[in-house]
């Protein structure tokens, strides 16, 4: 063998881990979901196809489409806040130098802390007086205390919080990292001219920071679909509610498959949020990148 091949032998050796792992942990799964989406079957029993009628029965389920819509609420509230939040943070930070390592660290620990353990602590945080923190600085000021977590139109945006605060560290320190991978000839170009810094911000920092963008859209766009931890764990008993108001589609499967084992129509909605996911993440690419 020449030594072309030896080493291309070698690389498929070290590739051939992953791609096997790929193969039976991500794809198998995948395409077996399709399946079983076209079957009835409660986990232990004999699968019996039953063609698209698990389908047809999310297509006139109410709570399947309120689901759905708080899914993509999740996302629409989720993704800028979060981005505009994590820019600002980041572009603050890399004005600093004394203490600049310290304040990221101090950032980036929400994001390596356990999500159950963070959804508790927010959870207490949102209960009444005198034990909820919120509502007792609340009423120290003379505010009306929120019902929070109680209430089907304020439960969402306090479930939504502590998520969006939970990512932004990490979206932090891509954002720095991308920061400071513009070259600062650029800058100091563009102070030469008189550039104003909002000019600067507009016209050098953005248009640079764009593949960063596009890459962490894409990410906190999957995270905010797949929301689940938070819900799960600060609602009562699981259930996303009250009456379904903060339930994510990730959560409506699992409930779905392991508490009433209905492994087929579980199927079928892991396949819309598959279809989803898939559809939303190309359209980013193509209009982040060709913007």
């Amino acid at each position: 063998m020449s030594i072309d091949k030896k080493r291309a032998v070698t690389a498929w050796c070290f590739i051939s881990v992953p791609i096997v792992y790929f193969i039976l942990v991500r794809f198998y799964p995948t395409l077996d979901a399709f399946s079983i989406s076209l079957t009835d079957w409660n986990i232990v029993g004999k699968k019996t196809y039953i063609g698209f009628d698990n389908f047809v029965r999310l297509w006139h389920d109410p709570v399947f489409w309120q689901v759905l819509g708080n899914t993509f609420e999740y996302l629409l509230l989720g993704v800028p806040i979060s981005l505009i939040l994590s820019f600002i943070v980041a572009h603050s930070l890399d004005q600093i130098r004394f203490g600049h390592g310290v304040l990221r660290a101090c950032y980036f620990i929400p994001f390596l802390t356990t999500a159950v353990a963070m959804a508790w602590v927010w959870r207490w945080f949102y209960q009444p007086v005198p034990v909820g923190m919120i509502n007792l600085a609340l009423g120290q000021m003379g505010i009306k205390q929120l019902d929070f977590l109680r209430s089907t139109t304020e439960a969402l945006p306090a479930v939504l919080a502590p998520a969006i605060w939970a990512g932004l560290g990490f979206q932090i320190v891509i954002f720095m990292a991308g920061l400071r991978a513009i070259p600062q000839s650029y800058y100091e170009a563009a102070k030469i001219d008189g550039a104003s810094g909002f000019r600067i911000l507009r016209e050098i920092t953005l248009p640079q920071l764009r593949p960063t963008i596009v890459f962490l859209t894409v990410i906190s766009s999957i995270g905010f679909l797949r929301i689940f931890d938070q819900v799960y764990n600060m609602t009562q008993e699981g259930e996303g509610g009250p009456l379904n108001a903060t339930r994510p589609l990730v959560l409506h499967i699992y409930k779905a498959a392991f508490e009433r084992f209905e492994m087929g129509m579980a199927a079928a909605q892991t396949v819309v949020l598959f279809t989803i996911l898939l559809i939303i993440t190309i359209i980013q690419l193509r209009v982040l990148k060709n913007g």
